[in-house]
């Protein structure tokens, strides 16, 4: 795969501003942006912090000249970039562009430097995911009927991504051996290089830890207090815990979407993992599928339409409960329930409680597309077409 979803975005703001692009190690953003540099942007350049060469360029300004775009990578490393990337661009915005990726969030450093508000947009690239594999287009609009594309090459689609996860690596290798050792070797990266580099924790076993107690928790509700009791920390280095793999693209959270009309539980937040195939449990696999798409599609929409997007949950003080909903400004769009078999669910119920205009339940069995009263019953393979 050349082309990845946010080609035509990043190449139309780069005649622009300066385009940052974050996201998880090994997600493609490398050869992303020197995908960019060959087809839209000759003669380019490539400069990475990682690499002492293009360190000392960088550190002493020995940029190269008659470039069309200058690419910085993992530049966020660097304490002062925020200032640094700034001064290049308001001196030279008119001698060529400029694109910035990082493996880490580039606003990780918060207090780095002046503010670049103004001279960027930004975009979170994810990895793989079904519309994108199969190429299938739809013009989806928000508090509209979702649209589905017919590819006949779904339902294969979809189990090799419940298999071996959506990273254009193990993906595209689709071995199983050589998933194993990818997975061993990305965690032992994230963790004894890019945390222990860039941040201040001492205690990375107790790191090591979490990550490895952190897939059985996916889909339930996030108990702090029972995983502080696991790993014998503190409250306070939990959370930080949790915050830093957050923050480097480990896993997501989200939380419980509440009006008045409904008493819903309040912060208890709900885990996902980036990466979905190191789960055990194959209803807890599936669920985190639909929440990496529907995390993916609310990304893109924010990153290149500048909507106010996002994905919760739903839960009453009953114990009523929608895996997620869709908002766009605070406003439901569509709620999904899903489950590995048609089920009895709640999606009724919260609909007329909120006035959510569609509801979905999206299940593993394939060729399936029906209602059940106002909820369309879907296969996953058909549901997922609608996203990017």
């Amino acid at each position: 795969m050349k082309d990845r979803y946010l080609t035509k975005y990043i190449v139309k703001d780069l005649k622009e501003k300066m385009v940052f692009v974050a996201g998880p190690r090994q997600v493609g953003k490398t050869y992303l942006a020197q995908y960019l540099g060959k087809k839209y942007f000759q003669p380019y350049s490539y400069l990475n912090w990682d690499y002492q060469p293009d360190r000392k360029k960088i550190i002493s300004f020995q940029l190269p000249s008659d470039m069309k775009l200058l690419i910085f990578d993992e530049l966020h490393k660097y304490k002062n970039w925020k200032n640094y990337i700034k001064g290049i661009f308001d001196k030279h915005k008119t001698d060529f562009k400029i694109l910035l990726t990082g493996s880490a969030r580039l606003d990780i450093y918060k207090k780095s430097g002046d503010s670049l508000m103004g001279r960027y947009h930004q975009y979170t690239l994810h990895p793989f995911s079904l519309a994108e594999i199969a190429k299938t287009k739809t013009s989806n609009q928000p508090w509209q009927k979702l649209e589905f594309a017919k590819n006949d090459k779904t339902v294969g689609i979809i189990e090799d991504l419940i298999k071996y996860g959506p990273f254009p690596e193990p993906f595209l290798k689709q071995n199983e051996i050589h998933w194993r050792r990818w997975q061993s070797e990305k965690t032992d990266r994230l963790i004894k290089e890019e945390i222990r580099d860039l941040t201040v924790i001492k205690d990375l076993s107790a790191l090591q830890i979490l990550v490895e107690l952190i897939p059985d928790k996916v889909g339930s509700l996030l108990s702090i207090n029972n995983l502080r009791e696991d790993l014998e920390v503190a409250h306070k280095t939990l959370v930080n815990y949790l915050r830093i793999l957050e923050l480097f693209y480990f896993h997501f959270r989200i939380y419980p979407y509440s009006k008045n009309n409904v008493r819903s539980l309040k912060k208890m937040a709900k885990l996902y993992l980036w990466d979905w195939s190191v789960i055990k449990d194959d209803g807890a696999k599936f669920e985190n599928l639909i929440a990496s798409h529907l995390f993916k599609y609310a990304h893109f929409l924010q990153n290149s339409q500048g909507l106010k997007t996002k994905i919760g949950y739903l839960r009453d003080n009953e114990g009523r409960e929608v895996d997620f909903i869709f908002t766009v400004d605070d406003k439901p769009w569509f709620a999904v329930e899903v489950k590995i078999n048609e089920e009895k669910s709640y999606l009724d119920y919260f609909k007329k409680k909120l006035d959510i205009p569609f509801i979905y339940q999206v299940i593993r069995k394939s060729k399936i597309d029906h209602f059940n009263d106002e909820i369309r019953i879907i296969s996953a393979d058909k549901f997922l077409t609608a996203f990017v």
